[in-house]
């Protein structure tokens, strides 16, 4: 609710420090959750379902909104963006298969705050965030891999180590106001690029190596 009031009044400072915060105790409330048993406490409430409102919400719904209410583009063009997000992460949270084997994603897995978040820092073209969303939101549909940080064991050390930075960074780029110097700001690109594609990668290798063995 907070950082649609800062949407609203287009601080997007605010916005994506209150989007922070969500992404924090996104990573913590599991383990409190277990820590305190709030499955055998609490039987009725689900807190899958309940996860799944909340990530909606702070991944795809109030970064889709930020990116129409954002000035990119034209109004028309930007309102297309937000609806194409919002329906396709609808679709995803709604999919069984969202888990791989390896606890990675099957297709893009909605992260659009992130994803909106590099929007803000770099305010490219229209083009460019034309074809990134439409991109993302085909990947979203497709068997291709993306990395879960904690719950991949395969390179989770690195993959670990690049997320801290990534927070770090993201939280340097935020008290510069979204207008970190360079080198934060392609740094901040650079660890994004490699967590978006780290599973994608292992899935080639993967591939790669069955094909050798002609299995």
């Amino acid at each position: 609710m907070l950082a649609a009031v800062s949407a609203y009044k287009l601080d997007w400072q605010a916005f994506f420090a209150w989007l922070g915060i969500a992404l924090f105790v996104d990573g913590v409330d599991g383990p409190i959750a277990r820590r305190f048993h709030v499955e055998r406490n609490l039987p009725t409430i689900s807190g899958a379902a309940l996860d799944f409102v909340v990530d909606y919400v702070t991944y795809v719904f109030l970064p889709a909104f930020a990116l129409a209410t954002g000035g990119f583009t034209s109004a028309p063009i930007a309102l297309a963006l937000a609806g194409v997000i919002v329906f396709t992460s609808a679709l995803y949270f709604a999919d069984t298969r969202m888990k791989m084997k390896n606890n990675a994603f099957r297709g893009f897995p909605a992260v659009w705050n992130g994803v909106v978040f590099l929007f803000f820092v770099f305010r490219p073209p229209t083009e460019v965030i034309v074809g990134v969303t439409l991109l993302l939101a085909v990947l979203t549909f497709l068997p291709v891999a993306f990395v879960h940080p904690v719950r991949v064991e395969r390179w989770r050390p690195l993959t670990l180590a690049v997320t801290v930075v990534w927070f770090v960074l993201a939280g340097i780029t935020l008290a510069e106001s979204l207008a970190p110097p360079a080198v934060v700001a392609w740094s901040l690109l650079a660890t994004s690029l490699y967590l978006a594609s780290v599973a994608a990668v292992q899935q080639g290798l993967d591939w790669f190596d069955r094909a050798r063995r002609g299995l």
